[in-house]
């Protein structure tokens, strides 16, 4: 008995000796942890004075952030005012308009049918929507305004509307914005198969693969979503992404009773800020239209958009649903952009390339001027200067929302800044 006692003693005097070096291990892989965050307490400091900064000097006149890192909430802030007339602050409820960044959450939604089988990338994109079969590309203009055409070298593919190189153009040299406006291909009260019938009349200003032109290929993108899943591609897209992640607010139409929480558009200038009319900017998203754009015309909230996010960043999955395939998602945030004649602005967007629908980070930055952020990070905005992006080494996920035109680049860089701290040259 004496023995058995003494033997219990051992193993709890053991057991307390062990404690504290435990204790301290745990506290100091925390600590470790710790040091290892991007968004440290630091960081946190730097956010809050970059988001005053831009109330403060009248570049927006509401702002906020939402962080996650590692599936956690690490930081938030609203400031300023959603609608500075009415008094309304900025908060968490905010409903926004994304304008572009509705294109990955249209391109999500374009794959989930490319796990099903239904499409490959190099397909041509007549198999599925023959009006783009006959296409023709301008060569040259003459003084007068006369086109000379010339037939496809390849056809249009999927992967070319998945990345702006299928030849769609507003080149002015060759009258082509003039043409797009003329066949008024954002009329709300067309269907997309009548915007793609108008689109596929009109000429393109490139070789399918010669040049990155963004543009209104996501719109394609839709009605090819329409034509193969059989389905209006609203109720598609609310099916299958929308839905199951829980994204509530985010939709074409804005009903009455949310239309208090929508933000108000303003205007920058060099000298002010001004309120753009809100028949300019909402009539889409106040009544039921027949067009139901792929490349804009979505609204939602700071927390709906993290949720996409943060299922990008999980490899296609949010709290029990799986929208995309872990490699599916992978695909989308690799580089497809080939050698092009040029890319136009892409380069102001930092080191990057483009895969379906982000652009994504090829090399870090090249210097301090450039747009801070990890080599693979994908993303995107908006044209009211919204933001967001996916930081898969960090595990990271940001979504920024502010409303103002026109777009905004420095706000994005300095909240980049705040974000990874200032660039240093490695």
């Amino acid at each position: 008995m004496k023995k058995i006692l003494t033997c219990a003693v051992l193993v709890i005097l053991f057991a307390a000796c062990q404690n504290p070096k435990q204790k301290q291990s745990e506290t100091t892989a925390k600590n470790v942890s710790e040091q290892n965050l991007v968004i440290d307490d630091a960081a946190k400091e730097r956010l809050d004075a970059v988001l005053k900064s831009f109330i403060n000097d009248s570049i927006v006149a509401g702002a906020s952030a939402l962080i996650y890192e590692d599936g956690k909430e690490v930081y938030f802030n609203a400031v300023g005012y959603a609608d500075r007339e009415a008094q309304k602050p900025m908060n968490r409820n905010t409903i926004a308009t994304i304008y572009s960044m509705t294109k990955p959450i249209k391109g999500t939604t374009l794959m989930t049918l490319y796990e099903e089988g239904k499409f490959k990338l190099d397909d041509s994109l007549a198999s599925y929507l023959p009006e783009y079969g006959d296409m023709q590309v301008i060569s040259k203009v003459d003084a007068s305004g006369k086109r000379t055409l010339e037939p496809l070298k390849r056809p249009i593919t999927i992967a070319d509307i998945t990345r702006h190189t299928a030849g769609f153009s507003t080149r002015a040299d060759f009258g082509l914005d003039q043409t797009y406006q003329e066949a008024d291909l954002r009329n709300l009260n067309n269907p997309l198969p009548e915007m793609s019938n108008r689109l596929s009349q009109i000429p393109l200003g490139f070789q399918p693969g010669e040049r990155w032109e963004y543009g209104i290929s996501v719109d394609v993108q839709a009605y090819l979503v329409e034509k193969i899943s059989g389905k209006p591609f609203a109720q598609y897209m609310k099916e299958t992404v929308l839905d199951p992640l829980g994204m509530t607010d985010t939709r074409y139409f804005v009903p009455k009773m949310d239309r208090e929480r929508v933000a108000a558009i303003y205007y920058k200038t060099d000298s002010s800020l001004t309120r753009v009319s809100d028949e300019d900017v909402h009539t889409v998203n106040y009544d039921q239209w027949a067009l139901t754009p792929g490349g804009w015309g979505l609204t939602s909230t700071i927390d709906d958009y993290m949720k996409f996010a943060q299922m990008l960043v999980n490899g296609g999955s949010y709290k029990g649903s799986t929208i995309l395939k872990p490699e599916t998602v992978k695909l989308m945030a690799t580089n497809h952009l080939p050698a092009v004649q040029d890319s136009l602005w892409l380069p102001s967007k930092g080191q990057v390339g483009f895969g379906i629908d982000f652009a994504v980070r090829t090399e870090p930055p090249h210097s301090v001027e450039e747009n801070n952020g990890t080599v693979g990070e994908f993303f995107w905005d908006g044209a009211a200067s919204t933001l967001f992006w996916v930081d898969p080494k960090n595990k990271l996920t940001v979504v920024l929302f502010v409303q103002v035109f026109p777009f905004q680049g420095k706000v994005h860089k300095m909240f980049r800044d705040a974000v990874y701290g200032s660039y240093s040259k490695s």
